[in-house]
């Protein structure tokens, strides 16, 4: 079942551009991490999950590309716009082969049971 988001028709058209170009570079710039790394992790300073999942990979021997958006106290606004584009709601936001595949306790399952490695192929 697909996510719903807000029908463009329903935006008025004199804000669409306004919604359309929200922190776009953020997003673009994570849409091009993913596409020129298997592993990308979407993550922000001091947050523990972030290193969680890093030391993880790392753990793993799985080479990652890490993309770090401000902290707790700076850069919300950019990294709001990864979740509306995603529509994953924390971080980090780990991509493997252009899928989310969820944070860090998910990553940490994915390499428990193999499933990583099968999806890096």
């Amino acid at each position: 079942m697909p996510r719903p988001m807000l029908d463009e028709a329903h935006i008025h058209p004199d804000v669409r551009q306004t919604v359309s170009q929200q922190h776009l570079s953020t997003v673009q710039a994570a849409q091009q991490a993913i596409a020129q790394h298997d592993v990308v992790v979407l993550g922000m300073g001091q947050n523990p999950f972030c290193k969680r999942v890093r030391k993880a990979l790392d753990t793993a021997g799985v080479a990652h590309h890490d993309i770090d958006i401000g902290n707790y106290f700076s850069e919300w606004r950019r990294r709001n716009a990864l979740k509306m584009w995603t529509g994953w709601p924390t971080f980090p936001m780990v991509f493997v082969k252009g899928v989310l595949v969820g944070g860090s306790d998910d990553v940490a399952r994915l390499i428990g049971n193999g499933e990583l490695r099968r999806m890096l192929g």
